[in-house]
């Protein structure tokens, strides 16, 4: 076992000294060393029941013939970290979660490890950390939380918070009702609602084989998810047995699995980072090609919040990602069928698996003739940006406009607080990508108030951040080259006329060339944030959201 290099020989006496002070017995130590990578914290709803899943899984870790040695790891929540300063750090977290888990594991030689995760960058983090350390992993994602009630309405936390806060604002409801959609909307642990980033991630780490069925569907308040989280620590003492590693799940058919069933879902755009990232851990060529290449070929089956009312919970009973597999299954050469953690194939899966067709629409009855994200190129967006399809009204896929500039959030937070973005404007955010920011902010709060304005379906919005899996709206993101790196985004001036066609994945600004080039050579910069420790770090080694913001 990898785990003798610290408890086995003459040698190691020191070694075993300091891990009998732990607790661990003489019989223990002949055990598989496994870890329990928590991400609890009392900070972030999605996380503060996971206390009790730690439970679950030592069970099923000392059950199976294991030694279970829980570690922590930092986890942030972006919903309270939106609109401030503090979402600078969300996307840079998690290169920070991934360092975190490869040190200790690698530190401590552990033989296995149980990825306990929910939210939106950690999951991302730890599957990183996995195919970095490449010994045997699985991943238990702590599930969705309740559905909020306010009066029998149905709320989710972006529709009961960020879009209720642009409602009041144009007078549609009283600052009373407000205060109780805000104490309502999120009424138990788990990550929020909708087809967030964390549930989106959630549901890919399930398609990819690195986490048990339902996992991703599961209520994180639900005994089947504490039977999954037991089940999970038995999986990962037999994954060490069979010597089962993520790169043998983690596989670029895999990822094309991921990419296929997130176009089909219509999930967050972050989620486009994050697979990116995934695969230059494991050196697995996977590129923005691929998820242009698919999305062309597959339709959206099924559309839940912040597109559609349906959540988490909804697709959980309608069949939940096994559900989904099953149904897309149902077409030739759509899916790989590829071995899962389970030691199930997902045919398998697939097979035993229940639908609900309201929910989970068949392929040949597609909600949408598009799949529910798209890689967008013109010349704003050479290198690519990314449009969530599934959260733009059809009428809206082709759009022009004229752009309103901002060079930062704060800046467009008061435009379009103030009326100064009016319908027919392209809000232009810039200064805010990976290097920009640093940290590549998410542009939730801008988007949920042109929603809750009334401004949806009659603005654009486009940036080199990026937006929160809860953004819905012609909202065109993580744009490269960003500003900081010379991306014609940089030289955008008020006024421009800017087209958008979806159907044609064209992002362009309609102005001569040569009064861009003009442009260019009297261009000055504007001064970029001063920040210190972590950040500065992170901008000197981030690279483009093209690559999935990778660092190096």
């Amino acid at each position: 076992m990898r785990s003798d290099n610290v408890k086995k020989g003459i040698n190691k006496v020191p070694h075993r000294s300091l891990l009998y002070a732990t607790g661990v017995s003489k019989k223990a130590m002949k055990k598989p060393f496994i870890g329990i990578a928590s991400s609890f914290t009392d900070l972030v709803p999605g996380h503060i029941g996971m206390r009790d899943l730690e439970r679950q899984i030592e069970k099923g870790i000392h059950s199976g013939g294991g030694q279970s040695f829980i570690f922590g790891v930092p986890a942030i929540c972006d919903g309270i970290a939106m609109g401030h300063s503090g979402m600078r750090y969300s996307l840079p977290s998690r290169d920070l979660i991934a360092d975190c888990v490869e040190s200790v594991a690698s530190a401590h030689q552990l033989d296995g490890l149980v990825l306990l995760t929910n939210c939106d960058k950690i999951t991302p983090g730890m599957l990183i950390a996995a195919l970095r350390l490449d010994i045997p992993c699985i991943v238990v994602t702590a599930g969705p939380m309740l559905d909020g009630k306010c009066k029998n309405e149905t709320l989710t936390m972006i529709r009961g918070s960020f879009e209720a806060i642009g409602k009041f604002r144009s007078g549609e409801i009283t600052e009373e009702k407000l205060y109780e959609m805000e104490a309502a909307c999120c009424p138990s642990a788990g990550s929020c609602q909708g087809l967030y980033t964390a549930n989106t991630m959630a549901c890919l780490t399930e398609v990819m084989g690195m986490s048990l069925p339902y996992c991703a569907t599961t209520a994180a308040v639900s005994a089947q998810k504490r039977q999954i989280a037991f089940e999970s620590g038995l999986k990962v003492v037999e994954l060490v047995e069979n010597d089962i590693k993520p790169s043998d799940i983690i596989t670029k058919d895999a990822i094309r699995n991921a990419i296929t069933v997130d176009l089909a879902l219509g999930g967050s755009t972050n989620s486009i980072l994050h697979l990116l990232a995934i695969a230059n851990s494991g050196d697995i060529d996977i590129t923005l090609e691929d998820f242009a290449e698919l999305s062309s070929k597959i339709r959206q089956i099924i559309k839940l919040d912040p597109s559609a009312l349906p959540t988490m919970t909804d697709l959980h009973n309608a069949g939940g990602i096994p559900g989904v597999l099953k149904t897309m299954s149902e077409k030739d050469d759509v899916l790989k069928d590829l071995q899962t953690l389970s030691g199930l194939k997902i045919s398998e899966i697939a097979e035993h698996a229940w639908v609900d067709n309201n929910i989970i629409h068949k392929m040949d009855n597609p909600i949408s003739t598009e799949a529910g994200l798209a890689v967008l190129k013109g010349n704003i967006a050479p290198d690519g940006a990314v449009v969530k399809i599934s959260g733009v009204e059809k009428e809206c896929w082709t759009f022009e406009g004229t752009a309103k500039v901002f060079n930062s959030e704060e800046e467009a937070m008061e435009g379009i607080e103030n009326d100064k973005v009016q319908a027919g404007d392209v809000v232009i955010i810039r200064y805010e990508g990976p290097k920009g920011g640093p940290g590549m902010r998410e542009m939730l709060a801008p988007t949920s108030l042109l929603v809750g304005k009334g401004l949806g379906k009659k603005c654009a919005l486009i940036t080199d951040g990026r937006f929160s899996g809860g953004t819905r709206g012609l909202c065109i993101g993580h744009v490269c080259p960003e500003a900081p790196d010379g991306g014609l985004i940089a030289y955008i001036e008020d006024g421009d006329k800017i087209t958008i066609d979806i159907p044609n994945r064209t992002v362009n600004l309609e102005v001569d060339e040569a009064i861009i080039e003009e442009r260019r050579k009297n261009f000055v910069s504007p001064e970029l944030h001063n920040v210190k420790g972590y950040l500065s770090k992170y901008r000197k080694t981030v690279q483009s959201a093209s690559l999935g913001a990778i660092t190096k």
